[in-house]
């Protein structure tokens, strides 16, 4: 789902957007702190000096129900985002891993080392239960996580969810009250999310959704074309890309939200996009497991097959290669690209 172009420049449901300054002004408790990077001790705070793991030492793993994945220049790692238990079975347990490039463990446990029980006592307090889609933007990771859902009788809420990229603390949060979950996100320069609802079999569900800066949502597309939307990412003209779970359709949208184009992936049950800056599209199939190249005015070429669960992959530019998580198989597949 990430995109690697430049960014793209309604029934509305107010919301409170919650700011890093807000965060700030909670009460006093645990200092905020991240995981360390593979070594000793694991987590920040101890008396004992940080001490990395020796250099004939590589760690694999650290890959639970990941969904999506980020690309992180400043530290040439990858950044995935760990769903874990849903939420019926324990809140806020999701926790992001730092991975390089040849899929060995940075730091395993970076937002989310501490455990569920004690988050809430951080300033600021750490919540981050479910995440899917994620994206990294001007400094900051952003995911799309929900609240609720912990029975029958607590209803789900879409929220998207931003974490200081220095520092991995709570920065921003709006919520999506009409939505129970949200799938995938990428975010523009100034911070406006565009998120996909992959929904039902009722196609009134199938929607895409901007989330200003300020937090307020409005829908952006609805309905067919769609057909359980889950991939998007901008293309190198700003325009917003949407590939389809219940169809091989790749949608191109305007900013205004018209339907500038169709294309077709190799095989439908897209969830993973990839945008090049010559705009060449790389889908991921969650259904069938291949990877579909789409380059201008060509069809789709199969160029990777029988991918597990191949979900939302991104681009790591500092090994050029895509990185695809198998979600259930809690396990990454990378594919190198040509030159």
């Amino acid at each position: 789902m990430k995109r690697i172009a430049v960014p793209a420049s309604t029934i509305a449901f107010a919301i409170v957007a919650v700011s890093a300054a807000s965060f700030a002004q909670q009460p006093q408790g645990t200092p905020f702190s991240v995981g360390n990077p593979i070594g000793l001790p694991v987590t920040p705070g101890s008396n004992a000096t940080f001490e990395p793991v020796s250099n004939n030492v590589k760690v694999f793993g650290a890959i639970y129900s990941a969904e999506s994945c980020s690309y992180d220049e400043s530290r040439g790692v990858i950044v995935v985002p760990n769903r874990v238990v849903p939420q019926n079975v324990q809140t806020n347990d999701a926790f992001v891993s730092f991975i390089n490039h040849d899929g060995s463990v940075n730091t395993a446990r970076w937002i989310g080392v501490q455990s569920p029980a004690d988050r809430s006592k951080l300033t600021p307090a750490l919540v981050l239960n479910e995440p899917y889609g994620s994206d990294i933007i001007n400094g900051r990771l952003y995911v799309a996580d929900r609240d609720g859902g912990t029975a029958a009788s607590d209803p789900s809420v879409a929220v998207t969810r931003a974490f200081d990229l220095k520092t991995g603390a709570p920065a921003w949060e709006a919520r999506v009250p009409a939505v129970d979950w949200i799938n995938d996100i990428e975010v523009t320069d100034d911070g406006t999310v565009y998120a996909t609802r992959t929904g039902n079999q009722d196609s009134a569900t199938w929607q895409v959704w901007r989330i200003a800066p300020n937090g307020t949502p409005t829908l952006f597309v609805q309905g067919a074309p769609l057909n359980l939307p889950n991939g998007i990412a901008f293309d190198p003209q700003g325009n917003i890309v949407v590939v389809n779970i219940g169809d091989d359709a790749v949608l191109t949208f305007s900013p205004a939200g018209k339907l500038l184009k169709t294309e077709h992936a190799a095989q439908a049950g897209s969830d993973g996009l990839v945008i090049m800056h010559d705009g060449t599209k790389y889908v991921s199939s969650v259904r069938f497991g291949g990877v579909s190249r789409i380059r201008a005015g060509q069809p789709a070429e199969l160029i990777a097959r029988n991918i597990p669960s191949a979900a939302s992959m991104c681009y790591d530019a500092g090994a050029n290669q895509l990185v695809i998580p198998m979600n259930a198989n809690n396990a990454l597949a990378f594919i190198r690209l040509d030159k």
